[in-house]
């Protein structure tokens, strides 16, 4: 039996599982505290529902998964944002504040990006238990960027890029 052969967890991570597992959680740190922020300048109530969804049933999932991960595998942990207080939005003024439409379209680009980085992390994997569970940070991540997605429609806050209509006569 070769040393990849058996149960995975006992597998040594390669250089790139390390490398993107610890981006992944780096950046996911950083989603955290941006997005705390932000719903301090979120008014719609849908769209704050959606955000402390994707904090709690998502990211903060992520991370502790991640975490454990890299603590079995002996990788020190990038720092940790402080926490961000929370603030009345009629604090902010309005010059300075986030609008609704911008946050969602903000979290659909970055729920976005969280979809490339999870498909990148298991096309590298060679162990199967940490592609599988980039998998179902993916599929948890596609989920979220379909509610955010409705949540622009309804609203009326998606951008459309310029829309493709076929006008020829054949």
């Amino acid at each position: 039996m070769g040393i990849l052969n058996g149960n995975p967890k006992e597998e040594p991570m390669h250089y790139g599982e390390v490398y993107s597992t610890w981006m992944h959680l780096t950046a996911a740190k950083a989603f955290v505290a941006g997005y705390e922020t932000l719903l301090n300048h979120t008014g719609d109530e849908d769209l704050r529902k959606l955000i402390k969804d994707i904090l709690e049933d998502g990211t903060k999932q992520e991370i502790a998964e991640i975490e454990g991960l890299l603590k079995e595998n002996g990788v020190a942990m990038p720092p940790t944002p402080p926490e961000r207080p929370d603030a009345c939005l009629e604090n902010i003024p309005p010059g300075a504040r986030f609008n609704d439409p911008e946050i969602a379209n903000k979290l659909g680009g970055d729920l976005a990006a969280s979809l490339i980085s999870c498909s990148t992390v298991m096309g590298q994997c060679i162990r199967e238990d940490i592609a599988m569970m980039y998998a179902q940070f993916h599929t948890r991540t596609a989920q979220f960027a379909a509610k955010n997605l409705k949540l622009l429609k309804e609203k009326g806050w998606l951008i459309p890029p310029p829309l493709h209509i076929d006008k020829s006569d054949c």
